[in-house]
Formats: structure tokens, C-alpha cells, sequence
């Protein structure tokens, strides 16, 4: 077969459709391995960046795009028709919730349309975008088939899902072993051969469709459970108990026992999404995922339980919610990442200043978040000794490390800390209330 020659050979070239958290980890990955990349974004900012040799991503570094745009091996552009040349073309794009919490799969069904029009045979379409089971065949299956190519034997397409872990130091696009699901057994021989050429690991599954809910049972997996520790923290509250004391004891166990710990909420591209594609394509199949949606309110929930922190925290020095100052440290939903997708900082935001409270929001890695879709408008503010002194509560909500945890406390009236970052201060520890 001439495309799995190219692949042997690194004489096949790349296409990668959406340049994001997602997207450009993979091009610059494909792009060491030896392949010319070609990226394809609607981000003019984007294109133009990777295209001077930056990076707009903070898991890769601006000398790793540079290296590989001076050696010709990587470029962007916003023009479909250059995937033509290309035998690899994989999906990267945006797969949010509607407004009634409902899948959005548009951006797919676009970047097909897109594919389909400049396709020619012997490609390998790979989607990479998380989504529920069975998108790649009955969703973009019938738009790229509009080409008039059949699958298996004139193009071949797979189900490869990302799995992205945002500022981590230990796991990346090439050692985080990879899942792939291929639609006919010819489709899963190239995209196991080209995969296995840029990472690790390939994990081969049965089908597209198992590739897709594995993606959604690893994320389910982790709202559960993060449901579990968020329930266990509401009732070590109701008794008087220290949950982060329990959650350290409990994993002193060496078996049986896998920490989760409880914050404001959830956040990120995946983690408070995933879940509502499972319990959408359940319903096709007259099934209730009750446990999953039971996990997504007591979630959902948590903002509500910290708004709750600080009022009680704002009882204790005889003050109300209304006309206070609350500094609230974090905007990203992760620490130390510059993403604020899906944060909980603007639910407890949005709660406080509800309640009338004055928010002075501050983050270090997001001076400002603009959010048409969500009608969200911040500008971080400076934070100065000052600041944090007049404020009457000051909220921990992202436990950045650039935050110097003990000055904080040292100058603070009153700290609700909802991620446990103060357990490590040494003075001031009765000004603190943890989640």
C-alpha cells in the first residue's frame, strides 16, 4: 500500500485541523518525528504566530516551533486546499455543549465539509476531538463519503482520542500511550502504522466507536469520583471535619484507594463536558445514566458551597457578603495553565457579586478573559500588598505556585481556601477556612 510506504519512509505529509491545546502539541509532535506538518486554523493570530516560529500554547515551547518551521517541516495556514498534498489529516478542533447542554459536533461536520472537498485518495482521516460514540461513522463518515471515495479502500479513517494533561511535567503527546479505533481492518493497519511513528504507545481498539467511550469512561471516571470527594467535603464541613486530613490519611492505604480532592468546582475542555455527550447518546438508546448526572449536580453544586465558605468566613468578623471586598486569586481552571475553559472561578464570581460583594479578581497567567459565548468580560487586577490588606475575604479558587501563599495570609482579614494550597504556611493558619 503506497500510503503506509510514505508513513515507513516519513515521506507523508501531515495535515492538522485545529492548532490548539490539542492540535499543535500533535503537529510539532508529527513534525519531530521526522514529517512535514501543515496546520490549518480560522485563527489568523494563531496562523501568523506558528508561522514566525511562536507558540501560542503553553506546553510547547517557542524553540520547539521555531526549530521545525526554520527546517521546513512545520507551517500554518487557513487554507483548506492545502490538504490536498497531504496523506495524513487529522481532526483537532472545538467540541462544545449547546446552551441546553446538548452536543455540538458542528465544528467537526465543518472541518469534514472542508476535508471532503479537496479529497483524494489514499489519505488517512483521523479525529482526534473528544465526542460520543459513534460520531466518526455516523457523523463525519457520510460527509467526507460526499467525496465520492469509498472508506477502506479509497481513504481510510479512524477514531484517535486526545488525551492532553495541561502543564504537566510528566506526561506529553508522545509518551501518553495512545487509543486508536479504525472503521474497516485495513483503516486500523495505517492509523496504527502512523501513530505508532510519533508516540510510544498505541493502544489498538475494535472500532472507532470503542476508541470514542473509552475517551468518555476515562473522563466519566474522573467526575465521578471527583464527585464523590466534592459529597465527602459538603459532610465533613456538616461535621466538623478536616476533609483534606481525611483524603491524606485514606491515602496512606497502598491498595484499594485512588485520591481525589475537592475544590470550587470543575473545570477544563473535557472534565464538565464529556459526561453530558455520554448521558445525550444514552438517552438514543432509552438508557438514564442517573449515576453520571447525579455526579454532574453534586459538581455543578460546588461554587454554591464556596460562595456558602464565605459568607460564614465574612460572619465570624461580624460583615456581610454585601458591600464587601473579596479578592478572589484565579481565573484557569488548572494551576499554573493559562486556560480558563469551563473554570469555576466565574460561577463563584458570578454567586458573590449576586450577593452584592465587590469582586477583585486576579490571576498571573490571565491579565484578561473575553468570553462572547458565555458573556464573560475580566480584566485582572494588579495585586499589590495593599490590595489584599483592604480586602475583607480573600478567596483561594487556582492554586497557582506564583502565588507566595504565607505574605497572602500574613496581610489577609480572612482566607477561604477552596484547593488547600495554605496547608504548607506556618503562621496565620486561624485566619484560614479551607473548603
Amino acid at each position: 500500500m503506497a500510503l503506509l510506504e510514505k508513513i515507513e519512509r516519513y515521506e507523508a505529509q501531515v495535515g492538522v485541523i485545529g492548532l490548539g491545546y490539542v492540535g499543535l502539541p500533535l503537529a510539532v509532535v508529527s513534525g519531530q518525528a521526522g514529517y512535514r506538518v501543515v496546520g490549518v486554523d480560522v485563527s489568523k493570530t494563531a496562523v501568523e504566530t506558528i508561522n514566525a516560529g511562536r507558540s501560542h500554547i503553553g506546553d510547547i515551547r517557542d524553540e520547539e516551533v521555531a526549530a521545525l518551521v526554520e527546517a521546513g517541516r512545520l507551517r500554518a495556514t487557513g487554507d483548506y486546499g492545502l490538504l490536498e498534498a497531504c496523506d495524513v489529516i487529522i481532526i483537532c478542533v472545538p467540541t462544545p455543549l449547546n446552551k441546553h447542554r446538548e452536543p455540538d459536533i458542528s465544528y467537526i461536520v465543518a472541518a469534514g465539509e472542508g476535508i471532503a472537498a479537496h479529497m483524494r485518495p489514499g489519505q488517512l482521516v483521523a479525529l482526534e476531538s473528544t465526542t460520543y460514540p459513534g460520531t466518526t461513522e455516523e457523523d463525519l463518515l457520510p460527509v467526507l463519503a460526499k467525496s465520492g471515495l469509498q472508506v477502506g479502500e479509497d481513504f481510510f479513517l479512524c477514531f484517535s482520542p486526545e488525551r492532553v494533561d495541561p502543564g504537566s511535567k510528566n506526561w506529553s503527546t508522545r509518551n501518553t500511550p495512545k487509543v486508536v479505533g479504525g472503521l474497516t481492518p485495513a483503516c486500523q493497519k495505517v492509523a496504527v502504522a502512523f501513530y505508532g511513528h510519533i508516540v510510544d504507545q498505541v493502544v489498538p481498539v475494535s472500532s472507532p466507536s470503542a476508541a470514542e467511550m473509552t475517551k468518555i469512561f476515562e473522563n466519566t471516571f474522573r467526575v465521578v469520583n471527583m464527585a464523590v470527594v466534592n459529597e465527602m467535603a459538603m459532610l465533613c464541613d456538616r461535621m466538623g471535619l478536616n476533609v483534606w486530613e481525611i483524603i491524606q490519611a485514606a491515602s496512606t492505604k497502598p491498595f484499594g484507594f485512588m485520591a481525589f480532592y475537592p475544590g470550587p468546582g470543575v473545570g477544563g475542555h473535557c472534565i464538565p463536558v464529556d459526561p453530558f455527550y455520554l448521558t445525550w447518546k444514552a438517552r438514543q438508546y432509552g438508557f438514564h445514566t442517573r449515576f453520571i448526572e447525579l455526579a454532574g449536580e453534586i459538581n455543578l453544586s460546588m461554587p454554591h458551597f464556596a460562595r456558602e465558605k464565605v459568607i460564614r468566613a465574612l460572619n465570624e468578623q461580624g460583615k456581610s457578603v454585601k458591600g464587601s471586598r473579596i479578592l478572589v486569586l484565579g481565573l484557569a481552571y488548572k494551576e499554573d495553565v493559562a486556560d480558563w475553559r469551563e473554570s469555576p472561578a466565574f460561577d463563584v464570581i458570578r454567586l458573590l457579586e449576586e450577593y452584592g460583594a465587590k469582586v477583585l479578581p486576579h490571576d498571573p497567567l490571565l491579565p484578561e478573559v473575553q468570553d462572547r459565548h458565555n458573556n464573560i468580560h475580566i480584566r485582572s487586577i494588579t495585586l499589590t500588598d495593599e490590595v489584599i490588606a483592604a480586602a475583607d475575604c480573600v478567596v483561594i479558587v487556582t492554586h497557582h505556585s506564583a502565588y507566595d501563599y504565607q505574605h497572602i495570609v500574613d496581610l489577609a482579614q480572612v482566607v477561604v481556601d477552596t484547593r488547600n494550597a495554605t496547608r504548607g504556611i506556618t503562621r496565620g493558619q486561624e485566619k484560614v477556612v479551607v473548603l
